[in-house]
C-alpha cells in the first residue's frame, strides 16, 4: 500500500517539507529539463521530462502548462518501474505522477523520467512550460521545485511541409491574419479572388468598418465580402475593373495584387502612389505584358522588395496569384511598415 500513499500525497498536493540545502548539496542538486521530438510537425509530438544528477527519485509529480484550445494530451508513460496515474488535464495544465513500488531505492543519475504525447488541434505555434515538479525519495521525504522550462511547437499544414512559402505562411497564421482551408490544409498553390485578397489586406492593416458605400453593383448586400470591400474602398486600397464592377469572385492577377499592395502602403505611409519613385528598371523579359495602368505599381512593388518574379526572367503580370504569394507579399508589406 506504500505506493498508493505516495500517489495520494502527490496527486492531492498534501503539505510537505523540504530540507534546507547546504552549499555543498546545492552544487550537486538535481536539474530538470525538457526534450521534444520536434519543433514542428503536422500533428503529434512528444515531450520528454529529463532529470539530471538525480539523488534518490522514488516518485514524482510533474505539471505542464499548455493551451488546451490548441493542444490535446494523448497519453503519458515512463520506463521507470512502478505505478503511474493517467495524465490529469485541468485548466490548461496536465499533471503526470509516477511512483516506484516496495522497499527499493530511488533512481540516481541522469534519466528520462517520462514522456507525454500531445496532438496539435490546429495549425500555428503553441508554448508548453514545465512549471513544477514534486519529488519523493525512498524515505518518503518530499521536495517541491518551481520550474520554468518552456518550448514552442508549431503545427504546420500538411501541404506546406516542403513548400517555399512555409515559414512566411506560418508566421502570418500566428498573427491571425490568414487561416487554412481546414485544420490540416492551406492550399498554398490555389488561386485567390479579388475579394479574398482585399480581405487579407483589410485584416493585415486592421481596417475599421465605415459607412462609405462603394459604387459596385456586383457586391451583394449580405455577402461575406461586403464589409471588406467597404473598408478597402474607403481606405483607397481597391478599385473596380470598371466604374460599377469590382469583380469580387474574379481571380486576382499578379499586377492587380501589386496595385493593391502599393495602395495599402500609401494608406499607411500617407504618401500617394503617384509621388512614389523607384530606383531601378524591371529586370523581366515579359515587361511588355504588364498593362499600361499597372507598369508603375509593378515597378514600385518589385523595387520595394514586396514582389519578385515568378522566375528570374519573368514577372507573369497576367498570371493568377496564389494563396502562398498573397500571404508572402502581405508579410513583406507589414515588415516594411514597421
Amino acid at each position: 500500500m506504500k505506493h498508493k500513499i505516495i500517489l495520494g500525497t502527490l496527486v492531492c498536493n498534501l503539505s510537505c517539507f523540504a530540507a534546507l540545502l547546504s552549499p555543498a548539496y546545492a552544487e550537486n542538486a538535481s536539474q530538470f529539463g525538457l526534450k521534444t521530438s520536434a519543433a514542428e510537425s503536422t500533428g503529434e509530438f512528444t515531450v520528454t521530462l529529463q532529470g539530471t544528477n538525480l539523488q534518490d527519485l522514488y516518485a514524482y509529480e510533474a505539471k505542464i502548462s499548455f493551451d488546451a484550445s490548441k493542444l490535446e494530451v494523448i497519453n503519458a508513460n515512463t520506463k521507470i518501474e512502478g505505478f503511474s496515474i493517467s495524465p490529469i488535464v485541468k485548466n490548461n495544465e496536465v499533471t503526470f505522477a509516477h511512483t516506484k513500488v516496495g522497499s527499493v531505492s530511488g533512481e540516481k543519475g541522469n534519466l528520462d523520467m517520462g514522456t507525454i504525447t500531445f496532438k496539435a488541434k490546429k495549425a500555428g505555434t503553441s508554448q508548453l512550460t514545465w512549471t513544477s515538479v514534486k519529488i519523493v525519495d525512498h524515505n518518503l521525504q518530499n521536495q517541491s521545485l518551481a520550474l520554468d522550462k518552456s518550448f514552442d511547437f508549431t503545427k504546420i499544414f500538411s501541404d506546406l511541409v516542403d513548400h517555399w512559402a512555409k515559414t512566411d505562411v506560418m508566421s502570418m497564421v500566428d498573427k491571425n491574419i490568414v487561416e487554412g482551408m481546414d485544420d490540416d490544409h492551406f492550399a498554398p498553390d490555389a488561386t485567390v479572388t479579388r475579394a479574398q485578397f482585399a480581405t487579407l489586406i483589410a485584416r493585415a492593416l486592421d481596417l475599421k468598418s465605415n459607412s462609405v458605400q462603394p459604387p459596385f453593383t456586383d457586391v451583394a448586400v449580405g455577402s461575406w465580402y461586403e464589409d471588406t470591400v467597404k473598408k478597402g474602398y474607403a481606405a483607397g486600397l481597391i478599385n473596380g475593373i470598371s466604374d460599377r464592377e469590382f469583380a469580387p469572385e474574379k481571380n486576382i492577377s499578379r499586377e492587380e495584387m501589386a496595385a493593391m499592395l502599393m495602395r495599402a502602403k500609401s494608406h499607411v505611409t500617407g504618401m500617394r502612389v503617384e509621388d512614389m519613385t523607384s530606383s531601378s528598371s524591371l529586370p523581366f523579359n515579359d515587361e511588355d505584358l504588364i498593362s499600361d495602368w499597372a507598369k508603375k505599381v509593378v515597378q514600385l512593388a518589385v523595387d520595394a522588395g514586396l514582389m519578385n518574379g515568378r522566375t528570374a526572367e519573368g514577372f507573369a503580370p497576367q498570371g493568377q496569384a496564389t494563396r502562398a504569394e498573397a500571404v508572402v507579399v502581405l508579410k513583406r508589406l507589414l515588415a516594411g511598415l514597421k
